[in-house]
């Protein structure tokens, strides 16, 4: 009998550790959403703070092709910001240039070898049609030369934390396509790469810091020379904008790319209802492995389909925002002996649909502001920052960001809700001396109790 009770005891504990370990399993399958991307490597964020929401081997560098031009298009702007180069700028064209803008089996307009561009049609040619020619004429304007802009694209890469990428030419052709007269120190046989999240990083830079891309790159159709006998039709390689065969609501950028080295790929951004969110795909193929142009349209409407339908934008926290049982701090050497803190804005984020109960505030105050006892030292301005409020999870995990500006993104400065004015030297003298006489009186009440 009482085998038989110690076998069904038994019996009941392995099938309870074997349906937790299941559903284990199943939570832990399912921390990151299930959503079966067909590439070799996948990513989605949020544009606003470059949170990760997805990700697929985002870490491994693969080909690129064309959406190297999302970096020549950074550099661009930057130089443009800086005035080193003027949109209506001209440009007399290269032998090399001119040999790369021929051959029409590469994406591109012909320019003519006597002929002369401005910056801002030959970008165009570039962010709308890809054009090949036009991307390599925009380096030598920047850079002098395609080789010297390489330096210059590779060296960018490292400024922003591009650690998975290396840039061989600024097109991103095979670097066979030049005929033997690609950028100096590279070898035929060489291809641009980046891993997702570098694509990724690099979008969200370049989004964020020069808005005005998404103009151009939403341009679904643009007649380059119009009037002219060298007048060409350029339609936007990128498909999913709204007004084309695979179109998105709210999609307006941002490059595709394919070569037989990278296949498929292409970095999208859509916007809608306060939220936009970045994605990329490379070698993207179809549920039969195969890839084409609609493969890379299919699998990145998986990922915004999911961020606009299960994501929220929610204020995690109020502005003038206080933390419970830090409402305030203590001060010496004012007129007051404390001052309440609170946050100077509010906290917004992406989450999960009802995940907003999920995450917990997070005060740090500014150690240097502070001494050995944590108290602050008058006078204080109202609006002083004291510290900064952020935002984690409750159950511990950490939150993935692409660059630390989007983590700063959702770091709100914590500041003095007052003034607390420094007390003049009267007031501080009788505070010493009350202060003497309370430890005097207490040092005698102690010794008196002690006798009793």
């Amino acid at each position: 009998m009482k085998r038989d009770v110690f076998w069904k005891v038994t019996s009941s504990i392995m099938a309870m550790l074997l349906f937790v370990s299941l559903f284990t399993g199943a939570k832990q399958a399912n921390a990151q959403a299930p959503l079966n991307i067909h590439a070799d490597g996948a990513i989605l964020v949020d544009a606003e703070t470059g949170k990760i929401l997805y990700e697929k081997n985002a870490n491994s560098p693969l080909g690129i092709a064309s959406m190297t031009k999302m970096m020549t298009e950074y550099l661009l702007l930057d130089a443009i910001k800086q005035g080193k180069v003027k949109w209506n700028q001209e440009y007399s064209v290269s032998d090399l240039v001119y040999k790369i803008s021929q051959p029409r089996d590469l994406s591109n307009v012909p320019l003519r070898k006597d002929g002369k561009y401005n910056v801002r049609e030959l970008y165009e040619a570039m962010a709308i049609y890809s054009a090949n020619g036009a991307t390599v004429a925009l380096a030598e304007i920047i850079g002098g030369s395609e080789t010297n802009f390489v330096k210059m694209m590779n060296e960018k890469a490292q400024k922003l934390g591009l650690k998975q990428t290396k840039f061989v030419n600024s097109t991103g052709l095979n670097n066979k396509d030049y005929k033997g007269e690609q950028p100096e120190g590279t070898d035929a046989d060489e291809e641009n790469v980046m891993s997702s999240r570098d694509v990724a990083t690099l979008a969200f830079h370049l989004i964020n810091e020069y808005p005005d891309v998404l103009k151009t790159a939403s341009t679904p159709m643009k007649v380059f020379r119009e009037g002219t006998d060298d007048r060409i039709e350029m339609k936007n390689w990128n498909w999913m904008l709204p007004s084309l065969v695979y179109g998105y609501q709210g999609m307006d950028g941002l490059k595709t790319g394919t070569t037989d080295f990278a296949g498929y790929c292409f970095t999208g951004t859509a916007s809608r209802d306060g939220k936009r969110f970045i994605t990329v795909v490379q070698n993207a193929v179809n549920a039969s492995g195969k890839g084409d142009y609609k493969s890379r349209f299919d699998e990145t409407r998986k990922m915004l389909d999911y961020a606009f339908s299960n994501t929220t934008k929610e204020e995690l926290v109020p502005k003038h925002y206080a933390v419970k049982g830090h409402k305030a701090l203590p001060v010496i050497k004012g007129k007051d002996d404390q001052v309440k803190i609170y946050t100077k804005s509010a906290i917004e984020m992406v989450v999960e649909n009802g995940a907003k109960q999920n995450y917990k505030p997070v005060l740090v105050l500014d150690k240097s502001k502070l001494n050995k006892n944590g108290e602050l030292t008058a006078p204080i301005k109202k609006g002083e920052q004291i510290g900064y409020l952020t935002v984690e999870p409750k159950n511990g995990d950490k939150i993935s960001y692409l660059t630390k500006e989007g983590n700063d993104k959702v770091q709100v400065p914590v500041v003095a809700a007052h003034d607390v004015e420094k007390a003049n030297w009267f007031v501080l003298m009788m505070r010493g001396i009350g202060n003497f006489f309370g430890d005097v009186w207490g040092g005698i009440s102690s010794t008196v109790k002690g006798w009793f």
